[in-house]
Parts: structure tokens; C-alpha cells; sequence
């Protein structure tokens, strides 16, 4: 589970938009950049080279 204040801070790396959180998945979703970021031990990973592409986009 990720913390609401901190949810509100985050933004995608790639966008500088704005993120949902998965539960889930356990990730923040970034729509606009296609991307999936996980979320490691509460720790949300915010790298692009490990974030998962969002099924449909290529």
C-alpha cells in the first residue's frame, strides 16, 4: 500500500504526470507514458528502464 501524501507528490519520470495506484499489481500506472512502476516492500521504483509497458501500447 502506498501512503496517499506521498501518491500526491509522485509523478511519472518520463511525463512529469500524474500517477494511479494499482493495488493489485502493487504499481503506479503513469497512462499517459504507458508505463507500469513497481512497487518494491512499500518502495515505489521510479526508473524507467524498470517499469513494465502497458498491455496495447508498443
Amino acid at each position: 500500500m502506498i501512503d496517499r501524501e506521498l501518491l500526491d507528490i509522485l509523478v511519472c519520470p518520463v511525463t512529469l504526470g500524474p500517477l494511479r495506484y494499482d493495488a493489485e499489481a502493487d504499481e503506479l500506472v503513469s497512462v499517459k507514458a504507458g508505463l507500469a512502476y513497481p512497487v518494491r516492500d512499500g518502495i515505489p521504483v521510479m526508473l524507467p528502464e524498470e517499469a513494465r509497458k502497458l498491455e496495447g501500447d508498443s
